[in-house]
């Protein structure tokens, strides 16, 4: 039986040592590679198998001869107890990762996360509304309560802190908020901060606690009958306002509030009567084309005579606030949103005309149909469009002839 080896290496062996393998005695090894470089390494069998796990480099800035040698006995009584010295360093080399990660992530707070997913996303919204939308909410609902709060530790508690407050009276921007906080601590878990369900989401958990807004609202703008607009756009003839301008322009074209306070002159050609609204202004994302009746013209006519960029600017200069046809129509006492005329607007096609219905909805801009469906519908039947539109502007000024003469606005309302 061969003789085993026990320190055979010398301090000088160990400086002078050619490239290879040499073995010291009980398992420890020097490597020396052809660069030069050395270094320790202990061989061991456990569970019949030979393994080797490194010691540090050797030398006068390493390890020295001695101290290799204690590395080694040290290891040699782990391996004699059952211990496996390579899993070890590996397991103790993963706490210490582990433990460094979540000290760095218990720094992270959900306003750090949430203002990475803004500055990330914004860029794909849709509009400056939607973006400052975002940021105030967040701002004035959620950062007062968990804005420094580790991610990490943000509860279903603390989810009903920001929401129940607001769920009732508000209930439209709590939806909102539930929303956005859901999709930053999805963002959060996605990034490796925190860890389990989401808090913030709906289905099988807030929805467990909080009533659905059906339930707290309506769900529908409110909408004025269709029998009542051309009786309504008579009184507002009587109103001599950008707004009252701007809302009958809205009602006659089926548009959205945003798309009209937002319309700018380089989007229409008065000669063909069209409106082209551009993809970032639409809520769909796509590209949409009005076809402008005799009256929506004649309106278009008068606001031009005002010389601004926008169709419908406002008295100090800029565009017509969001809220001024709101406000007009408080002022008038009705009872609907600008909104809200979108349904009469469907509801006259469905019930008075002949229209197709999916001529009445891209007459709104809806999605129609499925993805098959719109792969093979290339066209958006605007001729189809341009004569439903035109009978809904005859409609809506009956039982007056069209009468393409509106009475401009005078430049000093706008001193």
């Amino acid at each position: 039986m061969p003789k085993k080896l026990s320190n055979v290496l010398t301090p000088l062996a160990v400086k002078n040592a050619k490239p290879g393998r040499h073995a010291d005695g009980g398992g420890l090894h020097l490597l020396v590679k052809e660069s030069g470089a050395r270094s320790w390494v202990y061989r061991f069998m456990l569970n019949g198998k030979s393994r080797d796990i490194g010691l540090g480099a050797a030398g006068p800035d390493g390890i020295s001869l001695s101290q290799a040698r204690d590395a080694r006995d040290a290891l040699r009584l782990k391996v004699k107890a059952g211990i496996d010295p390579l899993e070890e360093r590996q397991r103790v080399a993963a706490e210490a990762l582990s433990a460094a990660q979540a000290a760095q992530v218990a720094g992270i707070t959900f306003k750090a996360v949430a203002e990475t997913y803004i500055g990330a996303n914004e860029g794909s919204w849709r509009n400056d509304k939607h973006r400052q939308q975002w940021k105030n909410t967040l701002a004035t609902y959620v950062y007062p309560v968990i804005g420094e709060l580790p991610v990490a530790e943000v509860g279903t508690a603390h989810v009903l802190q920001i929401l129940e407050p607001i769920w009732k009276d508000k209930a439209e921007t709590a939806s909102r908020v539930r929303g956005r906080m859901e999709t930053i601590l999805d963002a959060a878990k996605a990034r490796g901060y925190r860890e389990g369900e989401n808090p913030a989401r709906w289905r099988g958990h807030i929805a467990q606690i909080l009533p659905a807004r059906s339930r707290l609202t309506r769900g529908h703008h409110k909408a004025m009958h269709y029998e009542a607009i051309p009786a309504f756009i008579g009184d507002l003839h009587e109103r001599k306002a950008v707004a009252a301008l701007a809302l009958e322009f809205a009602i006659l074209t089926a548009a959205r509030t945003g798309e009209v306070i937002g319309a700018k002159w380089d989007e229409v050609d008065l000669d063909k009567a069209i409106w082209t609204i551009p993809a970032s202004r639409m809520k769909a994302g796509r590209e949409h084309r009005v076809p402008l009746s005799l009256r929506a013209v004649a309106i278009l006519e008068s606001a031009k005579a005002l010389r601004k960029e926008w169709l419908f600017p406002a008295t100090s200069g800029g565009k017509l606030s969001g809220m001024a046809m709101t406000m007009l129509l408080r002022r008038m006492k009705v009872d609907a949103t600008v909104h809200g005329f979108r349904s009469g607007f469907r509801d006259w096609a469905s019930e008075c005309t002949g229209y197709a219905h999916e001529v009445a909805e891209m007459a709104l801009a809806h999605t129609i149909g499925n993805k098959v469906e719109r792969a093979y519908r290339r066209g958006d039947l605007f001729e189809k469009r341009r004569r439903l539109m035109e009978d809904w502007a005859i409609y809506c000024t009956n039982p007056r002839a069209i009468d393409r003469s509106v009475i401009p606005i005078r430049q000093e309302i706008f001193a």
